[in-house]
């Protein structure tokens, strides 16, 4: 089955070589978008993504970058730009997430966290957003550049203790999502996802999982796919929706 590469929509999934980033990518492919498929560390796990899209019949394409270095970036631009000449959705899923109390944070770790979770994914809502809005026709409302960023329930009002840098860094994020759904409309819409737990971290051990499960209303942990879904919502369905934050936590918050 033939695309004109014209007419194929492409979206670009930061961190999606596992977990939550692998499964926004099977969903867009479902979807009928073409995949730039970024990775830091988890190149097999991003080739194995590729083959999968490529198998059925989209097009994919992986690239390598570390967003830890200000040239991250530029690199994914310039490859995404080489391969598809447009991009249609960014999703900026990739973020590091590591503990540091106060009394203990580095200005490395500080500014590591920062650039990862907040700087990395504007500098790349600035450099994508001549493409993202390329293709904007006021008549037509699925032709919007569409920018979906992942934050944490956890800078909604009930900070993560013991991870100040990783709190910092992603209500950076949130406020980066709000001003720029202002400053880019009508022409892309920018939303945010804030996860619950949809993937355990390693540091959760049972009896963590188990004092975390009975403040969840919906009393289980989200899945990957959960957190897929809604970002198939904003990128395909939302074309009303501008600035606004999906709360992916079972209930989480109000409890």
């Amino acid at each position: 089955m033939s695309h004109n590469p014209g007419q194929t929509k492409v979206a670009l999934v930061t961190g999606s070589g596992k977990r939550v980033g692998r499964a926004i990518a099977l969903t867009l492919a479902q979807a009928g978008y073409d995949l730039a498929i970024h990775y830091n560390q988890s190149h097999d796990g991003a080739s194995q993504v590729a083959d999968q899209i490529i198998h059925t019949g989209r097009k994919a394409i992986t690239i390598g970058a570390d967003l830890g270095g200000d040239q991250g970036p530029q690199k994914i631009f310039n490859a995404v730009k080489t391969h598809f000449g447009r991009l249609d959705a960014l999703i900026n899923n990739a973020s590091v997430f590591s503990p540091q109390s106060l009394g203990q944070i580095t200005h490395q770790d500080l500014m590591t966290q920062y650039q990862i979770n907040a700087v990395a994914p504007l500098m790349l809502m600035q450099l994508f957003t001549p493409m993202l809005s390329e293709h904007h026709h006021a008549q037509d409302v699925t032709s919007t550049g569409r920018i979906v960023n992942f934050i944490d329930i956890h800078v909604m009002g009930e900070p993560l203790q013991g991870y100040l840098p990783y709190n910092m860094s992603k209500a950076a994020l949130q406020e980066i999502t709000h001003t720029a759904a202002m400053e880019l409309a009508p022409k892309i819409t920018v939303n945010a996802i804030a996860p619950g737990v949809i993937d355990w971290a390693e540091i959760y051990t049972p009896h963590m999982k188990e004092a975390y499960l009975e403040r969840v209303p919906l009393a289980r942990a989200g899945t990957p796919q959960d957190a897929a879904d809604a970002v198939r919502f904003l990128v395909c369905e939302a074309h009303y929706c501008t600035g606004q934050t999906i709360k992916i936590d079972g209930g989480r918050l109000l409890t």
